[in-house]
């Protein structure tokens, strides 16, 4: 059977029987859960890690051109260009957590800002949320404030040379470049074939 708007298919929820943490810290928790298919099928155990939502914001300047963070990813052993943003503090509002975001690592603002999407950047084993939004007709106003463990160059980029790096694939953080494309087509930079 073909599944569609008409016939959403059948419920493929599972039920937790339980739930036990493995690891605890400051930045991500990691629980074994014990889970029932719908057709009564176990699977334990089943590894879920809890992460902080975070926020990204695609920063485009009054001349549009598309201002990146240049950082060192340890766990990559590379450096990336990557959309400003980080963790959405408990009970921050993420448009205010990326607008706080863009400010901190790039000393642009503006006041002009809108909501691309949201995703699930794992959700075969993360539990956390990422918010993007887009800043038009931001400009320098403030000083940079990173985290005391951020090391980042600020960068900027026509929208010509932004598609090309995204095309050539140096762009390495794969949840930024759905956001990015969805906020090109927003500009009118890119269209739907």
């Amino acid at each position: 059977m073909v599944m569609g708007e008409e016939n959403p298919g059948r419920d493929l929820r599972w039920q937790m029987l339980s739930s036990e943490y493995v690891y605890r810290d400051r930045w991500f928790q990691a629980r074994a859960d014990s889970c029932r298919f719908p057709d009564g099928r176990i699977i334990e155990p089943y590894y879920v890690v809890e992460l902080p939502d975070w926020c990204n914001m695609v920063v485009v300047t009054e001349d549009e051109k598309i201002i990146l963070v240049r950082q060192y990813r340890y766990p990559v052993d590379q450096v990336t260009y990557e959309l400003p943003g980080g963790v959405i503090e408990k009970g921050e509002d993420p448009r205010t957590a990326a607008k706080r975001e863009m400010e901190e690592e790039t000393g642009y603002t503006t006041d002009d800002v809108e909501f691309i999407m949201k995703l699930a950047p794992n959700p075969a084993i993360n539990n956390n949320t990422a918010y993007f939004f887009l800043a038009k007709n931001a400009r320098p106003a403030v000083s940079t404030n990173p985290d005391a463990f951020e090391d980042i160059d600020i960068v900027s980029f026509s929208k010509e040379a932004i598609i090309r790096l995204v095309e050539e694939n140096k762009m390495q953080h794969g949840v930024q470049i759905g956001p990015l494309y969805a906020a090109f087509v927003k500009l009118g930079w890119l269209r739907y074939r």
